[in-house]
């Protein structure tokens, strides 16, 4: 039985990911932000004046555009605490020996050289704001998949970078997206050649060690004609009372007949606001998946897009969320369908609990032209007291009229009589929740790999203690 095995680890996970090490950093730029620290932060990574021209327009963007007006209250986020470059380790290593043992130490801890052997076609681990340990298996890189960290990328692939850096999410998109290309270091870059599809996945962990540090990578996915990728990312902090703040960018380019799944399995402490842009493009016949949980977070607001230009692409987006005291996580999705016969469905599941909140923000847009495309969205809610909230703002238009949207919505309270019955049958009301959750979320943990389907039923086990009102 699966909670069985939930229970036999879930005892030592809160020590797996709320953990906290002792590293010293080798270099640490100081709090707070302005043009001198991006010139510092630019040359310390040896860039072109291409690049630092780059960062000091979106600086220039980013101290005009507005706080948004919607969603989860920022203003408690200290902007002038948070340290926006912090290195732990002297570069990129790919031989796991020369990674610094305190460093080597947090990621055994997280099973990352475990996972790498066991299922893995390669995997990066970025600690604070660089990426510390990188390796591509032999038998994928011989077929010419690139797989490197982005500062790496920048430098080998000139040409590649120039040309996809910044063109689905510009620093003019909203302020955070401007922070991030303005001090953005560290994230993945992966390109696929035409026809390549990798049968097991790739994973990048990201990890916040320090407190007040902000993380702000930046991830570039190309998938060329007819290949297929599955990219998987981990992110983890320890607590701490102050605030640390996570603002990536990723970009994903979808080429005709290309598949690309994305992974997301988000366990941040909640003392970190995670406000996240990621997008993708989708051209004839291609297929983008977003597969979205999170878990932590003291605030998040991300809603992974797909923009389904060629004809016949077809995009989805499931996302978990589960909310807690104190914490408001507020995620959802957009989808915008300009290609003929162009299909999309978005599910998501979210439960809140112990006074927390979640919300649903979701935007779909059939544009005039779009002939015969499709669109589903399905959004279920559960609470699990009468202390939390839960809302659904969808916003769907349709501007062609041979294509059809639909959108159900569902909010339910925990069953008291299913919680009863389980407790009869020998189980704790804390494992009966537990049990309820996981089934409510079934459909999203089937479409994870075996591994990671577990890691996730973990993670609910240790997020329902003390759940139930």
């Amino acid at each position: 039985m699966v909670l069985n095995s939930i229970n036999k680890l879930g005892n030592d996970y809160k020590k797996k990911y709320g953990f906290r090490d002792k590293v010293i950093n080798t270099l640490d730029f100081g709090k707070g932000l302005n043009e001198s620290i991006i010139r510092k932060i630019s040359a310390h990574k040896k860039e072109n004046l291409w690049m630092l021209q780059k960062r000091l327009d979106a600086y220039s963007i980013y101290l005009k555009k507005p706080l948004p007006s919607w969603g989860a209250d920022l203003s408690e986020l200290d902007y002038n605490s948070i340290h926006y470059f912090v290195k732990a380790s002297k570069g990129v290593v790919q031989n796991w020996n020369d990674v610094p043992e305190k460093i080597k130490d947090t990621f055994q801890k997280l099973g990352i050289p475990q996972a790498e052997r066991k299922f893995l076609a390669g995997v990066a681990t970025q600690y604070e704001s660089e990426v510390i340990y990188h390796k591509l298996k032999k038998q994928w890189d011989k077929v010419g998949i690139i797989f490197e960290d982005t500062d790496t990328a920048y430098k080998k692939y000139p040409e590649i970078f120039k040309k996809y850096f910044g063109k689905l999410v510009p620093s003019s998109d909203n302020k955070f997206s401007a922070l991030n290309t303005a001090v953005w270091s560290g994230g993945t870059f992966i390109y696929v050649p035409k026809g390549v599809k990798t049968t097991i996945p790739l994973q990048t962990y990201f990890r916040i060690n320090s407190k007040n540090i902000g993380q702000f990578e930046r991830t570039l996915i190309i998938a060329d004609e007819n290949s297929f990728i599955h990219y998987i990312e981990g992110c983890t902090a320890p607590m701490y009372t102050t605030d640390s703040l996570h603002s990536a960018v990723v970009e994903v380019f979808v080429e005709k007949g290309a598949r690309v799944r994305y992974t997301t399995i988000q366990n941040w402490s909640t003392n970190v606001y995670n406000l996240v842009t990621k997008r993708a493009v989708v051209k004839e016949n291609g297929i983008m998946e977003w597969v979205d949980c999170n878990l932590g977070s003291k605030v998040t607001m991300k809603y992974p897009s797909i923009y389904l230009v060629g004809n016949n692409s077809h995009g989805e987006i499931l996302s978990v969320a589960l909310g807690s005291k104190g914490q408001n996580l507020d995620t959802g999705a957009k989808v915008i369908h300009s290609g003929k016969n162009t299909s999309s469905i978005i599910s998501s599941k979210s439960i809140c609990k112990n006074g927390g909140k979640t919300i649903y923000r979701g935007f779909v847009n059939i544009l005039l032209g779009a002939i015969n495309s499709r669109a589903k969205i399905n959004c279920d809610a559960l609470i699990l007291d009468n202390n939390s909230e839960t809302d659904t703002y969808p916003t769907n238009i349709l501007n062609e009229g041979t294509a059809i949207i639909s959108h159900e919505a569902s909010v339910s309270k925990v069953d008291q009589q299913q919680l009863e019955y389980l407790m009869c049958r020998g189980l704790s009301s804390e494992d009966a929740s537990t049990l309820v959750v996981s089934g409510f979320i079934e459909p999203i943990v089937k479409e994870l790999p075996m591994e990671y389907a577990m890691e996730l039923n973990l993670l609910i086990k240790m997020n329902m203690e003390d759940s139930v009102a």
